[in-house]
């Protein structure tokens, strides 16, 4: 079954980044029969130099023996990103973390240092969270911007899902399909590094019949372990905020990300959040 799956997910990624070509962009004719956007698969042989029954069978999703060397020219001919070329190998090779035992305990454990990094972006509103996406850590300027995420039970601390599930998500980003878009990539980095742990698959399926946009949003999601965005927010109290999204992976035994959201240079966010943090200690 978890062959299975990473191989469904390999053909899923492959057919993806084939319809996102266009023909023109690789120096090919757009032809007037093309029943289906982007490349056809016997284009994407061409362009690899491998045979198009080869890679008809990749992207079927059936158990083939691969090489880098031939990956590495698919990758090319479909202008994969570095992120994406990782996935691309993770899924193809196996070369994923695999079903690694995922300890809820071990991944909410912020250490002090981590904890004080936190504590000093005091204007820069920052989460952390595991390979899953769930939430461990916050900042005070977070639940400022955000919510309060300490007023959610722990199994509803999980990006992706908020950002599906509350309106206050969909009221507070302008760009929420960019927004949106940002995080479901940071997924999918991890979903190819770890799919064979059955709970993104089980995850996945129940966010698709949780709202109806997800299902489009996942299939066309990127692949990225760091976008870095800007970001338009309409908050309720303070009005129009800016902010740049980093994403930055945490070093250690344990699977963290920080993502940071820096006030935009140009605009008086800061300021704003500031005296949005100011009245709510009055």
């Amino acid at each position: 079954m978890a062959n299975q799956t990473r191989l469904q997910a390999l053909s899923d990624f492959l057919k993806a980044r084939r319809a996102s070509i266009s023909p023109s962009s690789v120096g090919l004719p757009e032809g007037t029969r093309r029943r289906t956007p982007g490349l056809r698969r016997e284009e994407v042989a061409q362009l690899a130099g491998v045979s198009s029954t080869w890679y008809t069978w990749l992207e079927q999703g059936r158990d083939i023996k691969v090489s880098s060397s031939v990956l590495d020219c698919i990758a090319t001919a479909l202008k994969l990103t570095n992120d994406e070329r990782k996935y691309l190998f993770a899924l193809a090779l196996e070369t994923g973390t695999g079903n690694v035992l995922f300890q809820q305990e071990e991944s909410s454990v912020i250490s002090p240092s981590l904890q004080k990094i936190l504590q000093e972006l005091k204007t820069c509103p920052t989460i952390i969270s595991d390979r899953r996406c769930g939430i461990v850590g916050w900042n005070e300027a977070a639940a400022h911007v955000f919510l309060d995420f300490s007023k959610l039970p722990i199994e509803e601390r999980n990006m992706i899902r908020l950002l599906f599930v509350r309106k206050e998500f969909r009221r507070l980003a302008v760009n929420w399909e960019q927004f949106v878009s940002g995080y479901l990539s940071i997924f999918r980095a991890y979903y190819g590094q770890y799919v064979e742990d059955r709970w993104y698959d089980e995850f996945i399926e129940e966010l698709k019949g949780l709202h109806p946009a997800f299902n489009e949003m996942w299939e066309q999601s990127r692949v990225s372990s760091a976008p870095d965005v800007l970001l338009e927010f309409r908050h309720a109290k303070a009005g129009k905020m800016l902010f740049h999204l980093t994403s930055l992976q945490v070093q250690g035994s344990t699977d963290l990300r920080c993502s940071i959201y820096t006030p935009a240079a140009d605009s008086n966010t800061e300021i704003k959040l500031k005296q949005l943090m100011e009245q709510h200690k009055e």
